[in-house]
C-alpha cells in the first residue's frame, strides 16, 4: 500500500491521528524517514578486494571504512559490471550493462558525454522522489558534445544526467584537464589564461613527460607521456588555466570539504551524494600528511589517505545528527592494479599485501579479482551489523533505490535487492554478466562463473596482470574456488550451455 505523507500530515493537523508512545508529527517523521533516507555512496577508485581490513588486509590500516563493515553488512559476493572505469560508473548512475553500449570503453578526457540526457538515470529518478543530489569528486562519463570549449560553461553534464550539484574532475587524475569543474564550470580559470585541450597532438612550447623525462618527478612505466602539470606527465595535452590546476597532494581535501558542504547545506531534507574518490588511482600522490603512513608505498599511502577521508565524512553526519537517517554504500569501480603506468614501486613496496584478495586477474580482467570488489552497506538502527553471501551489484542500485523511494526503475538492467542490502533477505541477484571493460563478457550464476573462448594474450605484460582470455571455456565454481585454478567446463557442458544464453 502506498503511504500519502501529505494526506496523514493533514490528519495530524487537524488532531485526527493519535497513536501511544508518539505524537502525531513524530509518527510522520518516523515514516518518511523508514521511506525518504539519506543515501550516500563512496566509490573508490581501483580498489581491490583484499585492501581493506574488513576482507582480510593485515598489511594496510583502514579502521574508518571498517567501521562500516562493523555498523551494517559486508557483501562478500558484491560486483561492480566491469573492470574498468567508465563502464562500470555508467552502470552504476543509468542501471543499464555498459556492454549493451559500445561507447562505454575508458573515456579520454575531452570526450563527449556518454550518458543520454533524456534517460531517467538513478540520481534523475530520485530528483523525482523529492531527493537533492550531488557528486563530488571523479566523473569520467564524458562533457558536452565532444568539442568543449574549457572557458565557458560546460553541458550537458551531471548537472544534465540527474544531479543538482556538482563538484568534479572532468575524467581520471592522470588526464587532461587537470581542473575542477562545478556546476559546469571551471573552477578558479582566468580568463587571461584561457584552458586548451587536445588528445591528438601537444601545443606549441608545453613540455611533455616524453621528451623532458628531466622534468618530472615521477617515472614513467608505460603510457603518461603528454604534458607535464604539477611535475607529473599526463595522458593528454593541456595548455593554460595555470591558475585552476588542481595541486595532485590537496585534492583529498578539497573533495572531502566538498562532500560536507553538501550534506551540511541539505541537512534538512533527503539527499543523495555520489561521492566518488580519487584514491588508490594512478599518479599515486598522498597529502604530506600521509607520505610514508602505511609502509607500503605511495598505493598503501593513498589508501590510508581515502579511508582517513571517509573517517572524516563519517564524523560530519555525526556531527549534524544525520548517521541514523543515512545509508552509507561504500565499494570501489573496478579491480585492482599495482603499476598502472607510473614508476610509484607499488610492485616492490607491495610485500605480503594481495589487493586481489584470494581471487586471481585484477583491473582490466575477466578473472574474478577485475569486478569481484568491497561492498559495504550500514544504516545504523536499520540494518544489523553481520556478513552476507548474497549476490550483489552496482548496477542494482537504481531498481533498489527506485523501491525504496517509492518511484519506476529507470534502469533497464537493474534488479531490486533492496532485502539483501537492507539484510532483510540472503537472497540478492542469482546471474550476472560482466565484462571486461572492452566488450569481452562473462557470465556469473549462483556460485558458477563462465567465461567463453577469447583467443588474446594471457597476460597484460605492462600491467601485469592476467586477462582471462583463453581460446578454452573456462568454468569455475566460486564459491569452493575463489582463485580460479580447476577449470570444469569440460565435466560440465550443460551448465556451459546454459550460462552461454545470457550472453549477448
Amino acid at each position: 500500500m502506498r503511504i500519502n505523507f501529505n494526506h496523514i500530515a493533514g490528519i495530524a493537523a487537524s488532531g485526527l491521528l493519535i497513536q501511544s508512545g508518539c505524537t502525531p508529527k513524530e509518527k510522520i517523521h518516523r515514516e518518511q524517514v523508514a521511506r525518504s533516507p539519506n543515501i550516500v555512496v563512496i566509490l573508490a577508485d581501483d580498489l581491490g578486494f583484499g585492501d581493506l581490513g574488513c576482507y582480510g588486509a593485515t598489511q594496510i590500516k583502514t579502521p574508518n571504512i571498517d567501521r562500516l563493515s562493523a555498523s551494517g553488512l559486508r557483501f562478500n559476493n558484491g560486483y561492480c559490471t566491469s573492470a574498468t572505469s567508465t563502464p562500470s560508473r555508467f552502470a552504476l548512475l543509468t542501471g543499464q550493462y555498459p556492454w549493451r553500449n559500445d561507447k562505454a570503453r575508458v573515456l579520454p578526457g575531452d570526450a563527449p558525454l556518454l550518458i543520454d540526457p533524456a534517460k531517467t538515470t538513478m540520481p534523475g529518478m530520485l530528483q523525482k522522489a523529492g531527493y537533492t543530489t550531488g557528486i563530488v569528486g571523479k566523473w569520467h562519463l564524458g562533457l558536452g558534445s565532444g568539442q568543449v570549449d574549457w572557458n565557458r560553461p560546460i553541458a550537458p553534464g551531471p548537472n544534465e544526467t540527474g544531479f543538482d550539484y556538482s563538484y568534479i574532475m572532468a575524467a581520471t587524475n592522470d588526464r587532461c584537464p587537470t581542473v575542477f569543474i562545478e556546476n559546469g564550470t571551471v573552477v578558479g580559470l582566468d580568463p587571461a589564461d584561457p584552458i586548451q585541450v587536445s588528445y591528438k597532438q601537444n601545443f606549441p612550447g608545453e613540455p611533455t613527460g616524453k621528451e623532458f623525462p628531466d622534468k618530472i618527478r615521477m617515472g614513467l612505466t608505460q603510457g603518461h607521456a603528454g604534458t607535464i602539470i604539477n611535475g607529473i606527465s599526463r595522458i593528454g595535452f593541456m595548455k593554460g588555466g595555470k591558475k585552476a590546476r588542481w595541486t595532485d597532494e590537496f585534492m583529498v581535501d578539497t573533495f572531502l570539504l566538498k562532500a560536507g558542504n553538501f550534506i551540511e547545506k541539505n541537512r534538512t531534507k533527503p539527499f543523495f551524494l555520489y561521492y566518488a574518490l580519487h584514491e588508490p588511482h594512478c599518479p599515486r600522490v598522498p597529502s604530506p600528511r600521509f607520505v610514508g603512513s602505511s609502509g607500503l608505498g605511495p598505493r598503501g599511502d593513498v589508501i590510508v589517505e581515502a579511508d582517513w577521508a571517509v573517517g572524516e565524512f563519517l564524523k560530519k553526519l555525526d556531527q549534524l545528527g544525520l548517521t541514523g537517517n543515512t545509508i552509507v554504500i561504500f565499494t570501489s569501480d573496478n579491480g585492482p592494479v599495482l603499476d598502472d603506468g607510473y614508476a610509484d614501486r607499488a610492485v616492490e613496496l607491495n610485500g605480503a599485501h594481495t589487493p586481489w584478495g584470494p581471487m586471481r586477474g585484477g583491473k582490466y580482467s575477466l578473472l574474478e579479482a577485475g569486478t569481484h570488489i568491497p561492498f559495504l552497506v550500514s544504516w545504523p538502527g536499520h540494518i544489523k551489523q553481520g556478513v552476507s553471501e548474497a549476490l550483489v551489484c552496482q548496477i542494482d542500485f537504481a531498481a533498489s533505490f527506485a523501491d525504496l523511494t517509492r518511484q519506476p526503475n529507470p534502469g533497464s538492467d537493474s534488479q531490486n535487492i533492496l532485502n539483501a542490502l537492507l539484510g532483510k533477505s540472503p537472497n540478492g541477484r542469482s546471474s550476472l554478466v560482466l565484462d571486461n571493460g572492452s566488450g569481452k563478457t562473462l557470465v556469473r550464476e549462483n556460485e558458477w562463473v563462465m567465461i567463453p573462448s577469447y583467443p588474446g594474450v594471457p597476460l597484460f605484460k605492462d600491467v601485469n596482470i592476467e586477462t582471462g582470455l583463453s581460446p578454452e571455456i573456462q568454468l569455475y565454481n566460486i564459491k569452493f574456488d575463489p582463485g580460479q585454478r580447476n577449470n570444469q567446463a569440460k565435466q560440465k557442458p550443460e551448465l556451459v550451455q546454459k550460462m552461454k544464453l545470457s550472453i549477448r
